[in-house]
């Protein structure tokens, strides 16, 4: 049976991108495949971030090993597929690289690799990549994990544009859980091809609550808002109309075409769903004691960096705060497992919610027009006073005095915002049951 999704995940593991890459793994085959795992900079730099994937799939062909010993069930999507592994932008398109080691640690895991050595991929991993290592000959055999993926020695973005080439219209999603570089850079390359996207799933931002790296810029937004609000634009219907500023009069990637095919799809998981979906110290070590006891390797992985993360959260808030890890970029894997259930809603219509790019205190916020305005009435697009310049229709709805065009219906971008799930208290449990089986 085909599977009911099929994804490309952009990520920058990172400790709950991990987390969001385990629960995609840990699927039945009928359920979701993960096509490509594109990797960005972000919660790390780049190099480190692929070294996560990569350990990560060490560990997982341990942990297979010790569950068909044990009786255990092993992953259904990763037995099942092999998804590529791409290495995408090592740093954002235009801003300085941000980084968030001093929340997630120097690797990005809270020092696992040297806390656990032997769950560590040897160096010479970075060849399946085409980097040069020492001691590491053409002859040598490739490490036994990379047959869970097949590693590309061409650019991410290069490699999503193949595949939404390649692959039937509307069969592809993307769920983009670090800065959206890669993306945007797909997206500058070829807009045709990556408008066949079936849909942009996006963590980032914050909407109506406050930031988590500035007061009003979520990070995955804050690392490269460009990009952002280059990718954004592309769910309206004139995307000039939201494109951020040039720089000097040049942009790094240009113009979109004036004429796509269609807008983009894009359903956004803000900081104000995200956040109160946490997962609990207490909980996750009442599930895995007796598995460290019993010898998981996936168990001892992945309880010294969450274990160091409740600790860093423990640092920041002090004694009794009683917060969690909050299972931002999962919730997205959760949704592409659970999207047809009726309590994942959306804002009623889609927003404009524009990115900002040039404040000096609010890059990266997401700006949504609150003051309660009466749009015109909408136009039928198919009216036009020159048939030859589309463009022609925006005027049929300006609004005088409307700066910017807030009150536009072609102008502005249009963003399925996510306001509710099937579970805020329940979705740690779940996540716990199927990665650790």
């Amino acid at each position: 049976m085909a599977p009911k999704n099929r994804v490309i995940i952009d990520t920058d593991p990172g400790v709950d991108d991990v987390l969001a890459l385990l629960l995609a793994l840990s699927a039945s085959p009928e359920e979701l495949e993960v096509a490509m795992i594109s990797v960005t900079y972000g919660n790390v730099p780049l190099q480190r971030c692929l070294r996560n994937v990569v350990a990560m799939f060490h560990v997982l062909e341990k942990e297979m090993t010790w569950r068909q010993a044990n009786g255990k069930p092993t992953f259904g999507a990763l037995n099942a597929y092999k998804p590529i592994v791409a290495v995408g932008a090592s740093h954002p398109l235009e801003d300085e690289e941000l980084v968030a080691d001093h929340f997630h640690g120097e690797d990005g895991l809270h020092g696992v690799h040297t806390a656990h050595p032997d769950l560590s991929p040897a160096d010479t991993w970075r060849t399946l990549f085409g980097d040069k290592v020492e001691g590491a000959t053409e002859s040598d055999e490739p490490p036994s994990f990379s047959r869970f993926f097949t590693p590309s020695k061409g650019p991410a973005h290069e490699e999503i544009l193949r595949i939404l080439r390649e692959e039937p219209e509307d069969t592809i999603t993307i769920v983009a859980v670090g800065p959206l570089t890669n993306v945007a850079l797909a997206a500058a390359q070829d807009p045709e091809t990556f408008l066949r996207v079936k849909e942009l799933v996006v963590m980032g931002g914050a909407v109506n609550t406050i930031g988590n790296v500035t007061p009003v810029a979520e990070f995955n937004c804050m690392a490269d808002a460009v990009a952002a609000a280059r990718v954004y634009a592309l769910t309206s219907k004139v995307p000039s109309s939201t494109m951020p500023p040039t720089i000097h009069g040049k942009s790094v990637l240009g113009a979109y075409p004036e004429k796509l095919p269609r807008q983009l799809k894009l359903s956004l998981f803000p900081l104000d769903l995200t956040t109160p979906h946490e997962l609990h110290k207490a909980a996750f070590n009442e599930k895995i004691q007796p598995l460290l006891k019993a010898g998981s390797p996936l168990a001892h992985w992945t309880e010294t960096f969450l274990n160091g993360t409740f600790n860093k959260i423990d640092s920041m808030l002090g004694e009794g705060h009683n917060e969690g890890l909050s299972l931002h970029d999962p919730l997205t894997i959760w949704y592409m497992l659970t999207r047809d259930h009726p309590d994942w809603k959306t804002v009623p219509k889609p927003e404009d919610i524009r990115v900002e790019t040039c404040g000096q205190w609010t890059r990266g916020m997401h700006v949504i027009d609150n003051r309660g305005r009466a749009k015109p009435v909408e136009v039928d697009s198919a009216v036009e006073t020159h048939p030859e310049d589309p463009m022609d229709a925006v005027t049929f709805d300006e609004v005088p005095g409307d700066t910017m065009g807030w009150l536009s219906l072609r102008r502005g971008n249009r963003i399925n915002r996510v306001v509710s799930s099937p579970g805020q208290d329940a979705f740690a449990g779940i996540l716990l049951d199927r990665i650790f089986a």
